[in-house]
């Protein structure tokens, strides 16, 4: 699944875990905290028969029936599931899940012949559990028949089987109905063993009016009229998958589709006024389908491939396998309309769900705790698969960003390892976060940089063979990426990679290091002649972090230097160490391109010597460098091992640059400085540093032309400067962009704008009543996704932008599942940042209901709507309210921890750090008047 990470494009922006082996399935008693609870008790007051939050291991699905039949005029649903079961152990009580589901009837079937056994029907709630009890003893080692019929609501939220709904360019409405069931949902659509290692067959049969079209995972093999002229079609039995990846759709879209060159079908679906807006991702899904048959080198085994572009998502995508489903802006691309990052994300987030269609639905982990197995590798194989298949893409130039936006959560005390154990389905939900995602990608690519991409694409291969339709823990993957050539690496491999010589490679002794612990090491280096002492901690905002001891990593550790710009390797398995140098250098840069998660700081003259190296030559380091330098020296200002004079002294090189992610990730470091002024009464010191920012920057916003022009990286760079410099009222800007929105509100928005530029040019149309007005009403009617998409963004960063929550929440114009977007984007506006804290505290249990407790969504607004709170009574504010809430409403989401620690560490950062940075601009500006006074003298 890829989850939404909600971006606003202005840039506005220990101790170790449990054992791995604590973590895995089995014996539920030893890591199941509900074990240690009351018997439970059913709904009609019966002791119900099993005390844990998961499922027991006595019998095991084997195959589902399953027909459902939703009614799109009454919005409700009805099916029957019969369900094959495998014994175990011998039993008279059957336990699997059930999430408000009405049952109906519940029996057991003989094993031949057309009788059955009533089952009584248990229900517990609390866990989401049924127990069916029989007056039968089911044996060990044989196979029986369940089957229940049921009834529900089609569901109000964005997971389950829920209605969705589109309006038509004539106005009308249309419901559909579609699945989201992962992480645990497949229970609130027909009763099931819903954990991912009870993996099943299933035959799926839907019935649906004959004006709707149904969708599930196979192929439709034939469509049976019923009386009354509903008309149920049959699909083809499924591969073994878990109950996470089944979906199935009913609705009036349309479809394009091709073959791959492996003989796939790939379809793409939308509702009939966009399809012709599919073009793009089918090409796009057929070119990445392709990609990874190869590479993979194990067949895709399903025989199509469907991408449906759902009106009403709450995430970005999901994998169900042969039924991959999509927001509509993650699928529907426009020539005419849509920008170069809009062809980028598309491409990026179909590039995601195929991938999963190996990692994750063919190889499956064991239970949520290792859900990195999944997302990781699928955001990994993102920029893996279309640097391939799409270099015109760069997306390069955009996988650092990943590694970042991880270790600003990784630095946290309330940051979790990548395996963890989990329990609940709100825990479940919370480990669908940048953790999992991007600090799995970047630690697989820093794997893949240690064993070389030969070796690495030889062990996940492995990997994918040994447990096809099977499920993993951690040690299985790293078991397939030891000794990968049946022996080790051969010689010339070993001599190539650098990192050890002679030692037997232990992956898994290694990996652990980075999966097991939460945070990420810094790296101290300091230059001494030719020797290079090396010293390893933790890192971490905290101070009661910085000193814990418990902290191991084998960092694979790259170097270039003034004298050599061959990588040279070095793993660093104890605390400290000692290189030596073959001569004395000016200075050595350490995480080549940044390839190893972790930070490095340079003691000594280390920073100053890079620092003079960026302001006379900075294209002798890459532009990952330069970003890495950029990021770590702003980073370890929060820990205190280097002074905000030297990051900002290093900052000033930034006037030479013109490489995307140094100048996103320079913008990313000095916006938030300004940002945490802004929530407090010092509009001087505010208006400073924007004008530093601003000043920095203008030669290269100066030469942005207003059009559609160059790379996608270049063009990309130029929506983020051309908004930056008008939202910061470059004059230059705001002129132009004043000039493009008269003239196309003049045309009644039928002029075509740039794409890459209409964003900067609607947010200043979007300053004055009338403007707003005018773009919300080309919102309200627009088919065209990516138009609406920057026209949400230009409406909410308005300052007219507080109608907006109120719209989205209704969800009649505005779609509800932008409202986390709208939300925090009204939350960095200087005069909506209340608005957004008021919204969020008023609607808090409409939304968890919405949206689902733990989910990305809620994490989202929280973090992001706090993130920038400075001062001590909103802190006390913030704290008020969330410690109001019982545990069912959320008091315990990790999120509200998040939030506490970066308000403390913004107090203590504007505490401790004010009076330089004011001294340090106040020296700049005097600098420049001295500079001008020169210019004037000659």
């Amino acid at each position: 699944m890829t989850t939404l990470t909600v971006t606003i494009l202005v840039l506005l922006h220990v101790s170790f875990a449990p054992s791995l082996a604590a973590q895995l399935p089995g014996n539920h008693d030893t890591n199941d905290k509900s074990s240690s609870l009351l018997p439970p008790v059913a709904t009609n007051g019966q002791p119900f028969p099993w005390v844990h939050m998961r499922l027991p291991e006595t019998v095991s699905p084997i195959h589902y029936d399953l027909l459902v039949h939703p009614n799109l005029t009454s919005l409700d649903f009805t099916g029957a599931v019969q369900i094959q079961l495998q014994v175990f152990e011998d039993t008279s009580t059957i336990i699997l899940h059930s999430k408000e589901l009405q049952i109906a009837k519940a029996e057991l079937l003989a094993p031949e012949g057309p009788g059955s056994l009533p089952l009584q029907v248990l229900e517990y709630p609390a866990f989401h559990q049924l127990a069916l009890m029989s007056d039968v003893l089911l044996v060990r080692g044989g196979t029986y028949k369940v089957r229940l019929e049921f009834s529900a609501n089609l569901s109000d939220s964005f997971h389950g089987f829920y209605k969705s709904s589109y309006r038509t360019t004539t106005g009308e409405v249309r419901f559909m109905a579609s699945t989201q069931f992962e992480a645990t949902s497949a229970r609130a659509a027909f009763p099931c063993f819903d954990e991912p290692a009870f993996k099943a067959n299933f035959t799926i049969q839907i019935r649906r009016e004959s004006r709707h079209i149904a969708l599930s995972n196979m192929p439709k093999l034939k469509t049976v009229e019923l009386p009354g002229g509903v008309l149920e079609d049959h699909f083809d039995t499924s591969v073994r998958m878990s109950t996470y990846l089944v979906a199935f759709i009913v609705s009036d879209f349309q479809s394009v589709s091709k073959t791959t060159s492996h003989g796939v079908k790939i379809s793409v679906y939308a509702v009939p006024d966009k399809i012709n807006q599919t073009d793009f991702a089918l090409n796009a899904a057929v070119r990445l389908l392709d990609f990874y048959d190869d590479y993979f080198d194990i067949p895709y085994p399903l025989p199509k491939q469907d991408l449906a572009a759902i009106p009403d998502f709450q995430s970005g995508a999901m994998e169900n396998w042969g039924l991959t489903t999509y927001r509509e802006a993650g699928l529907l691309f426009d020539p005419n309309k849509s920008s170069a990052s809009d062809k980028l994300g598309i491409t990026m987030v179909i590039a995601h769900e195929l991938a999963h269609q190996w990692f994750g639905n063919l190889v499956t982990m064991q239970w949520w705790n290792d859900l990195w197995l999944n997302e990781g590798f699928a955001k990994f194989m993102e920029f893996v698969s279309v640097n391939i298949t799409n270099p015109e893409l760069q997306v390069n130039d955009f996988f650092l960003g990943k590694c970042f936006e991880a270790m600003e959560v990784d630095s946290l005390s309330s940051s979790h390892p990548v395996s963890s154990q989990v329990d609940t389905p709100t825990q479940i939900q919370e480990m669908f976060d940048d953790v999992s995602y991007d600090k799995g990608a970047c630690i697989l690519n820093m794997l893949r940089d240690f064993l070389t991409p030969e070796a690495f694409k030889i062990g996940i291969v492995r990997y994918l063979r040994r447990y096809s339709y099977q499920n993993t823990v951690n040690s299985h993957l790293w078991e397939s990426l030891t000794n990968v050539n049946d022996g080790g690496f051969c010689s010339q491999e070993k001599a190539q990679s650098g990192w050890y010589s002679g030692d037997q490679l232990d992956v898994r002794a290694i990996m652990d290091t980075w999966t097991l612990q939460e945070g990420f090491p810094l790296v101290t280096v300091e230059v001494r002649g030719r020797q290079v002492r090396l010293m390893r901690e933790n890192v971490s905002e905290g101070s009661e972090r910085e000193c814990v001891r418990g902290f191991l990593w084998q960092v694979p550790l790259t170097y270039i230097t003034s004298s050599s710009n061959t990588v040279h390797r070095f793993l660093l398995k104890t605390r400290t160490d000692v290189l030596y140098l073959p001569e004395e250098v000016e200075w050595v840069k350490f995480n080549v391109d940044m390839s190893g998660y972790y930070m490095v700081h340079y003691e000594g003259e280390g920073w100053r010597s890079l620092t003079s190296l960026l302001l006379t030559n900075h294209r002798a380091l890459s532009s990952n460098d330069r970003a890495s330098l950029i990021n770590n020296a702003f980073q370890l200002v929060s820990v205190g091992k280097v002074g905000l004079d030297t990051a900002l002294d290093l900052s000033l090189y930034l006037s030479k640059e013109t490489d995307i992610m140094p100048v996103t990730q320079g913008l990313g470091e000095l916006v938030p400085l300004y940002k945490l002024m802004e929530k407090r009464d010092m509009e001087g010191l505010e208006n400073q540093m924007k004008g530093y920012i601003v000043e920095l920057f203008r030669g290269l916003i100066d030469r942005q032309t207003w059009s559609d022009e160059g790379s996608v990286s270049q063009r990309v760079l130029r929506s983020y400067l051309l908004l930056f410099g008008s939202v910061r009222n470059h004059p230059h800007c705001v002129a132009t962009a004043t000039h493009l929105f008269n003239k196309w509100r003049a045309s009644d928005g039928n002029m075509s704008l740039p794409s890459d530029v209409s964003l900067a040019v609607f947010a200043i149309g979007a300053r004055d009543p009338e403007g707003w007005d005018f773009l919300f009403e080309k919102y309200r009617h627009s088919q065209h996704t990516s138009v609406k998409s920057r026209i949400k963004s230009a409406l909410s960063i308005s300052p007219l932008q507080h109608k907006l929550m109120e719209q989205s929440l209704m969800g009649e114009v505005m779609k509800t599942q932008d409202l986390p977007h709208v939300v925090i984007s009204v939350s960095r506006n200087p005069k909506g940042y209340k608005l957004a804290w008021d919204f969020l505290r008023h609607n808090w249990h409409t939304l968890v209901k919405k949206f689902d407790l733990g989910s990305h969504s809620i994490s989202g607004m929280v973090t992001g709507v706090t993130n920038q709170y400075s001062t001590r009574e909103m802190l006390d504010e913030v704290r008020g309210f969330f410690d109001s809430l019982s545990e069912e409403t959320g008091s315990g989401l990790r999120c509200i921890q998040q939030t506490y620690e970066s308000i403390e560490e913004n107090i203590r950062w504007m505490d401790q750090h004010l009076p330089q940075l004011k001294a340090w601009l106040d020296r700049q500006a005097q600098g420049a008047r001295t500079e001008t006074r020169g210019h004037e003298d000659l």
